[in-house]
């Protein structure tokens, strides 16, 4: 074939996913091409204008760490900021913003205009070349006949293969609302004989903030001073926001009379009706779903929240819907402050097919393919933050492979929610939407919101991603932390009639490390070390018992599986093992055991089986 032109990387999607994958790899030094339907909706928000959330928040974190740009972009463009869960411990806190959409988009659009390496061609991409007789990657063919060779493929389709759009009885093809779905790439899929599944997300209707009755409502308004999701940036309200120009949310909810609305048109849902055979998120449910499965449930909250910071439309967030049109109107008018409003577009469900990540390695290349890679709502995620951190992780190893580096870029789950999330969707796959939360974690305590950049550092500075300016900076603060902690250790002080270490006297729940700068005891300046010193203090012997939980899975998770082993040979491996294990391909046992139907029997034979291979290779 000959081919118009060549890029190294090919990133396929203008989403959060693509976004990131794209100018990852531009930042470490190849040529990407960045192809989407519509240059305009490049970091569009389809659904809830918020970035962040429970582990969400954390993930942005993770990426900014990483050298991403969506935390960045949501501290330029935030109109109102929160961390959750401040009652509970750190392990558990995260970050959450709500955002103007249209500002935000705009930053993103921008900046990946403007990033060096990185050309953004606006057109649809058809089909996967492949090279003659392998399954490798070659290019690329556009719906308008351009035919572009290169290295390595990032598909960050979000809902837009076979999406299919529907509200009550009506249904049309459509990525999301008033845009075309990707029709003729699913033929790639299927032709190379990837494993589909069906999806289905939503959308509530957008509502004219005009015909909303306020007064009577709770507000919500933000935090003040307001966290921020990049470490690089300065503190929240430095830019275009100010906290006095805070756009507020509110809170009202459903009532018996929305009940009943509801009810007696659950067969004009595509959900209940039968249109729909996509699986739903379960964490994320439609108002429909919310009334038919918590039936007891006299109530359900719904936050009114602003889309943009001088706009007219109001996301009601937690009333997605795929009802008819009609009965939405009346549905809504149901509910507390909107008795008269007026919906500027209507509720919507949308059908897409996705490929099981199982069919993916760690680091988000395809098992079937090389140097194809998948990321975001496309691998069966939901949430703008899930497909930001896989876009990263996917970006920069498409590079890698495209740089001809043979090391690849893996997060394990003991370092990041990034590596929780991938591991889990790789090894266990999905059969619903997945969704983060703290709770798939078993390192809560070490992979918290406040630490990222100390996680992720080495990592990211190692392959480029971070400067040799920023690795020193961290590097120092890193330091000094470490400095402060074997201080307290060392100087003592008098109480109670005996002497103790600061560190033992800081661990009590009364003492803060504020109070001990109002006791005359020495602290560090810089708010971020001394933020660090008092949570690693507190939770010393958290982190100990945690360390101690998890270190037989790290173990297992640092021993490599060969990828030429035949399970079928290995003695003791049931055969239901052997054909799982086939599939899945793990890397290690630690991803050998987490995967669903593999016993501690099963691992230790295999364990043994390795331990074999490697005799007989020392005895040649």
């Amino acid at each position: 074939m000959i081919y118009d032109t060549e890029f190294g990387v090919v990133v396929v999607g203008g989403g959060h996913a693509g976004i990131e994958a794209a100018l990852a790899s531009a930042k470490l030094g190849v040529k990407t091409a960045l192809i989407t339907l519509d240059k305009e909706k490049i970091g569009l928000m389809p659904c809830n204008p918020a970035i962040g959330g429970i582990a969400k928040g954390i993930v942005v974190r993770e990426v900014d760490a990483l050298g991403g740009e969506m935390g960045k972009a949501v501290d330029q463009t935030g109109i109102q900021y929160k961390m959750l869960n401040t009652r509970k411990g750190p392990a558990v806190q995260s970050p959450r913003a709500q955002a103007d959409k249209e500002e935000y988009r705009k930053y993103m659009a921008n900046k990946t205009y403007n990033t060096e390496n990185l050309t953004v061609i606006e057109d649809e991409v058809v089909d996967i070349v492949l090279k003659d007789g392998r399954k490798e990657v070659e290019g690329v063919i556009t719906l308008n006949g351009l035919k572009i060779r290169t290295k390595s493929v990032v598909i960050t389709t979000g809902t837009f293969l076979n999406g299919v759009i529907h509200i009550g009885d009506k249904n049309f093809p459509a990525g999301r609302m008033e845009e075309k779905p990707s029709t003729k790439l699913p033929d790639f899929y299927k032709r190379e004989g990837f494993e589909l599944a069906r999806f289905k997300t939503g959308t509530p209707a957008r509502l004219d903030k005009r015909t909303i009755d306020f007064s009577n409502l709770e507000e919500a308004r933000g935090d003040n001073p307001a966290p921020k999701f990049s470490f690089w940036t300065e503190p929240v309200g430095s830019y275009w926001f100010k906290f006095e120009d805070e756009v507020p949310c509110y809170i009202t909810y459903t009532t018996p009379e929305t009940h009943r609305i509801i009810k007696e048109n659950l067969h004009r849902t595509a959900l209940y009706g039968g249109a729909i055979t996509g699986i739903g998120p379960r964490y994320c449910p439609s108002i429909e779903d919310k009334i038919a499965k918590f039936e007891g449930k006299e109530r359900h909250t719904i936050w009114l929240e602003p889309e943009t910071i001088d706009g007219i439309s109001i996301y009601p967030n937690g009333m997605s819907t795929s009802l008819p049109e009609d009965i939405q109107w009346e549905m809504y008018r149901s509910i507390p402050g909107l008795e008269n409003v007026v919906l500027l577009k209507p509720a919507y469900a949308i059908e897409y097919d996705i490929v099981m990540p199982t069919e993916l390695y760690p680091t988000l290349e395809t098992k079937r393919v090389k140097s194809l890679f998948h990321a975001g709502n496309f691998n069966g995620t939901t949430g703008y933050e899930e497909a930001a951190g896989q876009g990263i992780v996917a970006g920069i190893n498409a590079a890698l492979r495209s740089l001809g580096k043979e090391e690849p870029f893996i997060l394990s789950r003991d370092e990041s929610y990034i590596g929780v999330m991938i591991d889990d969707l790789t090894t266990k796959g999905v059969i619903e939407p997945y969704r983060l939360f703290t709770s798939r974690s078993e390192y809560r305590l070490h992979i918290r919101q406040d630490n990222p950049i100390l996680r992720l550092y080495q990592k990211a500075y190692s392959i480029g991603m971070l400067s040799e300016k920023e690795y020193k900076f961290i590097k120092e603060l890193e330091e000094e932390i470490s400095i402060w902690m074997n201080r307290y250790k060392e100087e003592t002080l008098k109480v109670e009639d005996k002497r103790v270490s600061i560190f033992t006297y800081l661990q009590k729940p009364e003492i803060t490390i504020y109070k001990l700068n109002k006791e005359g005891i020495p602290t560090p300046k810089q708010d971020y070390v001394k933020q660090e010193v008092e949570i690693l203090v507190k939770y010393d012997g958290y982190f100990e018992r945690e360390r101690r939980l998890n270190e037989k899975m790290k173990y297992l998770d640092g021993i490599k599986i060969p990828a030429d082993i035949d399970y079928s040979q290995v003695p003791g491996l049931t055969k239901e093992a052997s054909q799982k294990l086939t599939k899945a391909k793990p890397l290690t046992l630690g991803q050998a055991a987490r995967l669903e139907g593999i016993t501690p029997a099963s691992i230790t034979a295999i364990l043994v089986y390795i331990e074999k291979l490697r005799e007989r290779k020392k005895t040649g």
